[in-house]
């Protein structure tokens, strides 16, 4: 495993899909956001879910997907709503 899977929320699946979509580095995960880093993974696997979406977040923020903050959530919860295929 690499460096991304060091990250929190980040195992070997997700890891393996976002080098897969062209993300093989902590900065370029950051750099990219999970947003938009969600939806090149969904390109590559229909089943990304909400809670990949939120693991991205939290990697990015460097906590556990569970402690990101209310308003966070709500956020990626309205933008996955508006995207998931």
């Amino acid at each position: 495993m690499g460096e991304l899977s060091k990250l929190p929320n980040i195992g070997k699946q997700v890891e393996e899909q976002l080098v897969r979509v062209g993300i093989s580095t902590a900065d370029q995960l950051k750099e990219t956001g999970a947003k938009e880093a969600w939806l090149k993974i969904q390109e590559v696997d229909e089943s990304a879910c909400i809670h990949r979406l939120m693991a991205l977040e939290g990697a990015i923020r460097g906590v556990k997907k569970t402690l990101l903050p209310d308003d966070v959530k709500t956020d990626l919860k309205k933008f996955y709503q508006e995207h998931k295929k």
